[in-house]
Parts: C-alpha cells; sequence; structure tokens
C-alpha cells in the first residue's frame, strides 16, 4: 500500500502580515532633494510630472517607513 505524500504548495500558506521596513534617512534627503530640483530645475511639463510622482512616492515611502517599522535596538 503506498502513500500519497502531500505537499504545501505556497498557495495554501496564510498570508503574512504587512509590515513596514526601516529605511536611511539620505532616502528621505534624496527625496526632498529631488522633488525640489525638479520643481525649479525641470522645464519639460511631461518630464517634470513624472519625477514629481517618483519622488512624492518617495517622500511618503519614507513617511510611513518612520512611522510604522519597529525599533531596531543597537
Amino acid at each position: 500500500m503506498s502513500k500519497k505524500v502531500r505537499r504545501k504548495s505556497s498557495a495554501a500558506k496564510t498570508p503574512q502580515k504587512w509590515h513596514a521596513v526601516p529605511l536611511k534617512g539620505s532616502f528621505m534627503v534624496l527625496a526632498i532633494l529631488g522633488l525640489l530640483i525638479t520643481a525649479y530645475l525641470v522645464e519639460d511639463p511631461d518630464y517634470k510630472t513624472a519625477f514629481m510622482i517618483v519622488f512624492i512616492a518617495m517622500f511618503v515611502a519614507s513617511l510611513v517607513s518612520m512611522t510604522k517599522a519597529p525599533m531596531s535596538e543597537r
């Protein structure tokens, strides 16, 4: 009599709770500088909009990381 081996698939796992990863402070500085430089120096409206969206997303990610990430012990 042969036994069937049940393999666990990745779909059967319960989803893990989402958690924020701590980002470096330089990431936020880069987002702020990118916003300021883009706002003042980029002339083309299409490029300006695209760069502003990217740097705003970076800034929001750094804020979420700053407020939601677990404290690391050093």
